[in-house]
């Protein structure tokens, strides 16, 4: 009766080793959902659509976005967390959740390291420093030096404390000198229609939200935010080229909650790859100045630290509080 005792555990861990290898060889088997932790309509929620079709291919299962706004992505995101690991409930993160590591702190309920596990990067997204067109200065090096004089007060909208519009405005504000006042809105379509209305000066936007704008000669594009130029906007010069060491960029990618039997995180891991090379993914993410990537689940694991601990040191700068 004791060997029995004692070998319970034994058998209760090679019954669920078996229960996964048997889970993994099927899979998937039925419709898989993609939480997109952002309202509907926005550029998080039109990705996690392109994705969701390209890996429903891919897969031969049906895969369904599931859009859980709110928290600054931090509902979605413990939804995810907390359900079952079985490779059927997907996250698609940004770098938002990075930040909210520091930002949010112990407010959170899950962790972006212990309760999810990495399955691969979709995309690196740059932001771009956008001026009204016909009010705002020509180059960057002029804003510069407009903010340096502080002859008037330059005013830079945001989606939201803590945001990756805020963050890349007060690291660039610091490096600056620090003469820019920061002006929150409940979202990025709010602060641009101020941009346009001549209320504030400058938005530190993604590249997609603010393209057509650009394109149609309502507000110049001054710089990127990523350490080189973007292929979409091959004569917007980087910021860094005028602030050398000035770097943020975007990204995004799918995680699945913590004990995902590995052999599914591949299978998935191996979709999004082949995903990330179709044509029309491609087409799409060049259009809009996205790069795509599609790496490995170690790939992107090897990525997280640098990420959480570049975005917290951006949110001490900032000042960003979230009550």
């Amino acid at each position: 009766m004791k060997a029995k005792t004692l070998l319970r555990p034994f058998l209760a861990a090679g019954l669920a080793l078996h229960l996964a290898g048997a889970l993994a060889a099927g899979y998937p088997q039925r419709p898989i959902t993609m939480v997109a932790p952002f309202a509907a309509g926005g550029s998080t929620d039109a990705t996690a659509r392109l994705l969701a079709e390209g890996l429903g291919k891919e897969l031969g299962q049906t895969v369904v976005v599931d859009n859980r706004p709110g928290a600054g992505g931090n509902i979605g995101a413990a939804i995810v967390a907390k359900a079952q690991p079985d490779g059927y409930t997907l996250l698609l993160a940004t770098s938002t959740h990075a930040t909210n590591v520091t930002l949010y702190g112990d407010k959170i309920d899950y962790s972006l390291t212990r309760d999810l596990v990495p399955v691969s990067q979709t995309a690196f997204i740059p932001n771009v420093l956008v001026v009204n067109a016909e009010s705002g200065p020509r180059t960057l090096d002029e804003l510069i030096a407009r903010i340096r004089k502080g002859e008037a007060e330059t005013y830079y909208g945001s989606a939201g404390n803590g945001s990756s519009q805020h963050l890349s405005g007060a690291l660039f504000n610091q490096m600056v000198g620090g003469k820019m006042t920061h002006v929150p809105y409940k979202g990025g379509a709010p602060a641009n229609q101020d941009l346009l209305a001549g209320r504030i000066q400058v938005i530190f936007s993604p590249l997609v939200e603010v393209l057509p704008y650009i394109e149609g000669g309502k507000l110049r594009a001054l710089a990127v935010t990523t350490a080189k130029r973007s292929p979409r906007l091959p004569d917007v010069p980087a910021v860094g080229e005028s602030l050398p060491g000035y770097e943020v960029a975007l990204w995004n990618g799918i995680f699945a909650p913590a004990g995902t039997p590995p052999e599914v995180v591949e299978t998935l891991a191996g979709a999004v790859a082949r995903v990330m090379k179709q044509d029309k993914i491609r087409d799409t993410f060049a259009s809009q100045g996205t790069e795509p990537v599609g790496n490995t689940p170690r790939e992107f694991a090897r990525l997280l630290p640098g990420e959480i601990d570049k975005w917290g040191k951006m949110v001490k700068i900032s000042g960003a509080r979230i009550d």
